[in-house]
């Protein structure tokens, strides 16, 4: 284990009358360096997971692998991707038939890249354990950036200890 990593990154945004968890992570780093750590596939699978297929066809097969093997791959319908700034898309999540909208925004200034990261939240039974996990995995990304162990970031670190300050901020 290392040491105890920042407090909760995520906040509440309500964008045009619509609850998401936002986050957000800076890189010293060109914008186009940051997009490819979050859309080229052997970059994901850094940190996170990898996707396959033709992103031109409107959807992608998207597979978690930073959660073990036995994880399914799921369709990402991409709704809007503006290189290097901006991407946005939508998948179908459990049994019930719940979509998650993921929305992906980068800026650079003095060579300094900001990403915000957000997603759609209005229940806080799901903010309770989606909030950390996205701090878990932009952390990933972060220590991936940095060139460092992905290892270092710990899941235990975060859930649940993290669970009741995201279900605070959405109920």
């Amino acid at each position: 284990m290392t040491s105890t990593p920042a407090p909760p990154a995520g906040r509440r945004e309500v964008r045009d009358g619509t609850s998401y968890v936002a986050f957000t992570r800076t890189f010293r780093a060109p914008v186009t360096d940051v997009w490819a750590a979050v859309t080229e596939p052997e970059r994901l699978a850094r940190w996170i997971g990898t996707w396959t297929g033709d992103p031109a066809s409107g959807e992608v097969a998207f597979r978690m692998t930073a959660e073990g093997e036995d994880v399914a791959e799921e369709t990402y319908r991409i709704d809007a991707c503006e290189p290097p700034r901006r991407l946005v898309v939508r998948t179908s999540v459990g049994d019930d038939g719940g979509e998650w909208q993921l929305e992906l925004d980068l800026a650079e200034s003095e060579g300094v890249t900001t990403l915000t990261f957000a997603q759609v939240m209005a229940d806080p039974d799901v903010a309770e354990s989606v909030g950390p996990g996205w701090d878990y995995y932009l952390d990933r990304l972060v220590v991936a950036e940095a060139g460092r162990d992905v290892a270092e970031v710990v899941w235990d670190d975060y859930y649940p200890a993290r669970s009741g300050f995201y279900r605070a901020a959405f109920s």
